[in-house]
């Protein structure tokens, strides 16, 4: 419970009507969820206009209604009109969980690609050293007396900031969390202190609501910049990616760098690639370091770079940091090995960028012996960024020996539409070889029907996720359980 007064300490405010001497006992941003004496934030959203309901909010009890609009005449609780409804809900609910990411050591990662690996490779090494630290991320959210499937990466502020409430009166002292694009722009983040940042890379993705990859970059970027308005004492950051020396400069002597780069921080000496994983010599500010991991292929020799970079700067043991490396056996969803008894391999990853389907399939590429062949399923999703989709069919019919496009999640676009702007990437290749097959789980078949020895079986695009939506249905839908299943006709000798 706090005083509406103190609850908006921080907040714009451009003007107020009523008690802001009354308690509020929660936040609320559903005006179908606000219980009596809540503070009800009317959020503009992209869907719906939370100021339309405000008044409903107000019949259930909401003590307070916080909007970028002046009240309605027939308002009867108090009305906090402020600048920016979204920073509003952040600083609120910030304020009423009395800001928890100040009492903890939260390291935040974001880019394009990379962030879920990097976040559990960072929790292993923090087990590893005996520091218990919460998850939050694209796979799940977990950490003292709370486990749960994530429904996005990020929650909205009131989720977000009374998880990190229970991180702290759970006694843990560490959080380890993936920041998105979206979850800054949509100032979901506002507010929290990050002791460590971590930046992965950039390349095109959601530029159906960034527009432009500057824009995307510069929300990004913001993790950095601090947004609480104070730059995170350490930034990690990827020394071979081109916005680094951009980011390096908010703060230089706070930068551990990573990266191939002979001037990297961190950076491996030496290396193997394997269907057993990673061994790697890494050079380090804590010293020279030989790990092996179960991760496999180039893009995780970089992951596990920047995990160290975190892992030096939050002053962890060499031992700890290898032990906590070589311990992950897996992470949900990414390059994800498939046990099989055939005499092929098959992995699950959570690929949906042309960038990252083409680090896939160069890394299955450099790990499957001659004449092994990379056959990939792979599709675009619907209601999200367009410009990807042929630079996707490029990267599968350039660099797999079968590509197999299919169905992602459509959404609300025709499934065969999305095929035919990813298939316009693909007919540029000479001599591609592809086919097209909108059920997912029939192209699943074709693509294990067609492998033989010594070949590998790329899924790309859904990982860890259990479900495909079509139109405005949700079904079960999981790539692992559906290529064991077939795998079991395979191996029963029945038809694929």
């Amino acid at each position: 419970m706090m005083r509406l007064r103190d609850l908006l300490a921080g907040c714009r405010v451009v003007q107020s009507f009523g008690d802001l001497e009354s308690d509020i006992v929660g936040i609320a941003y559903d005006s179908r969820k606000v219980s009596r004496g809540d503070a009800f934030v009317a959020i503009r959203g992209l869907r719906a206009d939370g100021n339309q309901f405000a008044l409903q909010a107000i019949a259930k009890g909401a003590a307070a209604v916080v909007s970028v609009s002046p009240p309605p005449a027939e308002a009867k609780a108090a009305w906090i009109q402020v600048e920016d409804d979204r920073e509003a809900l952040a600083v609120l609910s910030s304020n009423f969980f009395d800001r928890p990411t100040t009492k903890l050591h939260a390291i935040g990662i974001t880019g394009t690609n990379g962030k879920t690996t990097t976040a559990y490779l960072v929790e292993s090494i923090l087990k590893a050293a005996g520091h218990p630290a919460a998850l939050f991320g694209t796979v799940e959210y977990r950490g003292p007396g709370f486990e749960y499937k994530a429904e996005r990466t990020t929650p909205e502020a009131p989720e977000l900031e009374s998880l990190f409430r229970k991180v702290v009166d759970g006694g843990w002292k560490y959080a380890v969390m993936e920041v998105s694009s979206h979850a800054i722009d949509l100032k979901r983040v506002e507010g929290l202190r990050f002791d460590v940042a971590v930046f992965t890379n950039l390349s095109r993705d959601h530029l159906d609501y960034h527009k432009d990859m500057r824009t995307y970059f510069l929300a990004k970027k913001r993790l950095f910049t601090g947004l609480d308005g104070k730059a995170p004492r350490v930034m990690v950051l990827n020394r071979d990616d081109s916005q680094y020396a951009e980011l390096a400069a908010i703060a230089p002597s706070n930068v551990i760098s990573y990266g191939m780069d002979a001037g990297s921080d961190v950076r491996p000496s030496s290396f193997h690639l394997g269907w057993s994983g990673i061994d790697a010599s890494f050079r380090t500010p804590a010293g020279d370091l030989t790990i092996h991991s179960n991760l496999m292929g180039k893009p995780n020799l970089y992951n596990i770079s920047a995990a160290i970079g975190v892992a030096v700067g939050l002053g962890l043991s060499p031992d700890s940091i290898r032990a906590g490396i070589e311990q992950l056996p897996v992470v949900p969803g990414r390059f994800e090995n498939i046990p099989t008894t055939e005499k092929f391999r098959v992995v699950v990853d959570y690929a949906h960028t042309d960038d990252a389907l083409e680090k896939v399939l160069q890394t299955a590429r450099e790990i499957t012996p001659k004449p092994g062949r990379v056959i990939v399923v792979f599709g675009c999703a619907g209601e999200r960024d367009r410009t990807k989709r042929p630079l996707m069919g490029n990267a599968a019919a350039r660099l797999s020996d079968i590509a197999v496009l299919t169905s992602d999640n459509p959404r609300g676009e025709d499934q065969m539409a999305i095929i035919r702007e990813v298939e316009a990437g693909m007919t540029t290749i000479s001599g591609a070889r592809y086919h097209s097959i909108a059920d997912r789980r029939e192209a699943i078949r074709l693509a294990l029907s067609s492998a033989a020895a010594g070949d590998t079986v790329i899924l790309a695009g859904k990982g860890h996720e259990t479900y495909q939506v079509i139109g405005n249905q949700t079904f079960d839908f999981d790539d692992r359980v559906v290529v064991r299943e077939l795998l079991d006709e395979l191996a029963a000798g029945r038809n694929l």
